[in-house]
């Protein structure tokens, strides 16, 4: 046995990734015998030069408990590829003026360079690219399919714009006015656009959320995104000429208490309603509201804003005029477009009339019994409270008035029950050149077809000129060897679709390509998809709640529908790993000159010692920052790990009692570490680890050499899906066993050593704490009574009391009840 005694990562790393991938130590093959386990990191983009030790939160963890399960007996698909196309690649393109072709290649074998030094377990004859035509043929099976189900459509609408990109972002990717991407103010453009009828799924897209194990914050962003509401729409005849202004609420029992209506900006009424004397203020209102973003604009805290129209509706109720104004605080996505004032009932209705000293009607009294006028916003009452000056709804509680208001309202024909949804169809269309051509032709004769499934994939031609033009049209527009055409119905000249699909197309099924990676008949075959899907872990960030999260359980539902999978689901259980911050305190960024790359420290410290610290950095989901100390620290319990396993014993005399306390120890770590592996407790995993080597460390000299053997080996496999090259060099080391050290199985604690032989028992008397006791835990209760009462301090606390109860929680408690 030839035992090293230097440990030498920088010797071991690179040889060792050579023989896992020689050897195809990690290749996954379809085995329905066994339980499967699919593990899987968010899709990365290959948009820059390299990885940060912050993208390694996600990647490392993933791949520790990959390998944890594999050796628990699971069948472990943990795969990985590159979200190639879309805005983040092609602007990285153009900013180093390169063509988007040759930059992913670039950074995309870079990135793959840095997973492979991590020790991360991937099988990459599974790996995909989404820019491969053998991939994006699919992409685009999938917009036809959408097309055929009726849930793809194209129409003419007003988009955000960024000027920067050239091209539209949807709702989801306009951040406070500014593109998602870049950072530019972003404006709007009426253009004609492609359109995915998301809004169709909604109620299932919010009902089965329900269903998975998501964090509650990223559920509850999809809950507010989608933003389902029962309400019912009510008509206000506009005095002076015939329109009606349709208003959507939820509480119509308050609509005697109305004092005023507020429209969108972009609502048609606008140009018909606006008197000559609000006209020029109206307008540039209106000028001003177009660089806002609608997430801006309903914001929490945002100040109010609006302009008085001049023009009055009438409450049917009452027969009251209701000033119309118009506020960016109304969207026309939503509802009608046109909201109810009622300031005494609504926060944000109140913080408009406190703003232009509009009347404030109160209609409801709260369980505080305050019916004076309301003049500060703790007045307001939103959630309970009786109705009053509410005519046929007073002493009515809000809930019961709300459906005798709507009956009423429907009985008269002044308004109609309805749901709305904050949700809007998800904008498809790029006019840019880095994407998935969209399969579509446009022809004078037969309308709107889609590109034949024989015909797939439509590729993206190669072109010099790939910057977008800013004109509203794709740059692909410019080639007519790309747009000139026949059309597959009757043979005629048509012109192709010239937008490419937005990136998060691509990434909406991703997962389930990774099942079944070079098929080239279909998407996948259904019988891989059964077996490995849906994923049973999806880790990565919370910034893609409403976008790829939302998108992807989308697209799976449609293909549930179509019996193309049989899950309506496609992520079981969700985790959002926190972000590491540079040693400053600041995100790492160029800019800051702040980054530090996976590279820089697998160099100086090895990719076990990164390993080690990425998991005991913090709390997996908490953001924290990085500190040289901490990876100094892991390496050094590496070189103790090293020390302890290679060098024989020094002592001269075993310690039969130091052999029992190790085995025990030993056994104990081993369900502690598994306990905290399925709960996600990374960190707790490397401090449980560091506290046994301690041990093992001060009794080294004192052990048998059998037990030193055996904990050595014990320790190289609880170690080896944490660290896996220094386990498998120690593995090589210490045992004959030829195979890899990632081929065997997790170690089984024994439960007899892992119970205490002694506990401590607190003794009550009525409740309170007198005492403690350390006994063995196989003590009688008779035996432990009689401990405790010939005790002289308990003596002493009982006071010849009569003992009424003697309470025995078994290795807990005693409670002894006196009177």
């Amino acid at each position: 046995m030839n035992r090293k005694l230097n440990y030498n990562p920088s010797e071991i790393e690179p040889k060792l990734e050579e023989y896992w991938q020689k050897n195809k130590v990690y290749k996954v093959i379809e085995d329905k015998t066994r339980k499967k386990y699919y593990c899987l990191d968010f899709f990365p983009y290959p948009s820059g030069s390299s990885l940060s030790v912050g993208h390694c939160r996600n990647y490392i963890p993933t791949d520790v408990l990959s390998r944890f399960r594999k050796m628990k007996g699971y069948n472990v698909l943990h795969p990985m590829g590159w979200d190639a196309f879309g805005l983040p690649a092609e602007n990285y393109a153009i900013k180093n003026k390169k063509h988007p072709q040759d930059t992913t290649v670039e950074n995309v074998a870079n990135f793959k360079k840095q997973l492979s030094i991590l020790g991360l377990s991937f099988d990459w004859e599974r790996e995909i690219n989404s820019t491969d035509p053998s991939y994006y043929r699919w992409t685009q099976w999938f917009f036809i399919l959408l097309f055929k189900k009726g849930l793809a459509y194209q129409k003419v609408a007003e988009q955000w714009w960024c000027p920067s990109c050239k091209t539209v972002l949807a709702n989801e990717q306009v951040e406070e006015g500014k593109c998602w991407r870049c950072g530019s103010i972003v404006t709007r453009k009426g253009l004609k656009q492609w359109f995915f009828r998301i809004t169709s799924y909604a109620d299932r897209l919010l009902n089965d959320l329900d269903k998975i194990d998501w964090p509650e914050k990223i559920k509850l962003m999809q809950r507010n995104w989608i933003g389902r509401k029962e309400g019912i729409n009510i008509e206000y005849q506009i005095e002076g000429i015939d329109e009606k202004i349709t208003c959507f609420t939820t509480r119509p029992d308050t609509n005697f208490g109305a004092t005023f209506i507020v429209i969108a900006p972009e609502n048609p009424l606008v140009k018909k309603i606006t008197k000559s004397v609000s006209k020029k203020s109206v307008e540039k209102y209106i000028e001003e509201t177009k660089r806002k973003s609608e997430i801006d604009r309903i914001a929490e805290g945002h100040k109010k804003t609006g302009v008085f129209t001049g023009s009055y509706a009438i409450n049917n109720l009452n027969n009251k005029k209701l000033p119309i104004w118009i506020s960016d605080f109304v969207l026309m996505s939503v509802g009608t477009g046109a909201v109810v004032g009622v300031p005494g009932h609504d926060l944000r209705d109140f913080e408009f009339a406190i703003t232009f000293k509009l009347p404030i009607v109160r209609v409801v009294v709260g369980a505080d019994a305050d019916n004076l006028e309301i003049t500060k916003k703790e007045q307001v009452q939103e959630e309970e409270g009786k109705i009053i000056n509410s005519e046929f709804l007073n002493g009515l509680d809000i809930h019961t008035a709300t459906k005798k208001m709507m009956d009423y309202l429907e009985k008269k024909g002044w308004g109609k029950r309805t749901v709305n949804y904050k949700m809007r169809d998800w904008l498809i269309s790029r006019q840019r050149y880095w994407g998935a051509p969209i399969p579509i032709i446009h022809c004078e004769k037969c309308g709107v077809v889609p590109v034949s499934e024989e015909s797939l994939p439509v590729l993206l031609p190669e072109v010099d000129n790939f910057e977008p033009t800013g004109t509203g049209e794709s740059p692909l527009s410019k080639n007519k060897d790309f747009v000139n055409t026949t059309c597959p119905k009757c043979g005629g000249k048509a012109k192709r679709e010239t937008d490419t699909q937005d990136g998060f197309a691509c990434s909406s099924w991703y997962f389930l390509r990774y099942a079944d990676p070079q098929n080239d008949k279909k998407p996948f075959e259904k019988n891989k998809i059964d077996y490995w899907c849906p994923v049973d872990l999806y880790v990565g960030g919370a910034e893609h709640a409403v976008m790829h999260l939302l998108y992807a359980r989308f697209f799976t539902k449609v293909m549930y529908d179509e019996g193309v999978v049989s899950f309506e689901e496609p992520f079981i259980k969700l985790m959002n790993q926190g972000m590491i911050l540079a040693s400053d305190g600041r995100k790492m960024s160029k800019s800051f000159g702040n980054v530090i790359t996976p590279n820089s420290v697998v160099n100086k410290y090895g990719a076990d010692a990164l390993r080690l610290y990425e998991m005991f950095i913090g709390p997996f989901e908490q953001e924290v920052s990085w500190d040289d100390s901490g990876i100094k620290g892991t390496r050094k319990f590496l070189d103790k790990v090293w020390q302890f396993v290679t060098e024989k014993n020094k002592g001269n005399k075993e310690d039969l009692q130091a052999d029992v306390k190790i085995e025990k120890a030993l056994h104990k770590t081993i369900k502690k570490i598994e306990a905290d592996f399925y709960e996600f407790k990374f960190n707790t995993v490397v401090s449980t680890l560091m506290e046994f080597m301690n041990l093992a460390t001060y009794l080294k000299n004192s052990l048998s050499e059998k037990m030193h053997n055996d904990i050595s080996e014990k320790l190289v496999t609880i170690l080896a899906p944490i660290t896996p090259y220094i386990a498998e060099e120690l593995w090589k080391q210490i045992s004959n066993d030829k195979k890899s050290i990632h081929e065997h199985s997790w170690p089984i604690y024994n439960e007899n050593l892992v119970k205490d032989d002694i506990v401590e028992i607190p003794v009550q008397i009525n409740g309170k704490i007198r005492d403690k006791l350390f006994v063995s835990t196989t003590i009688t209760e008779e035996e432990l009574k009689k401990i405790i009462l010939e005790s002289k301090k308990i003596k002493i606390m009982l006071n010849n009391k009569k003992i009424q109860r003697f309470i025995y929680v078994k290795d807990r408690l005693v409670n002894i009840v006196v009177v």
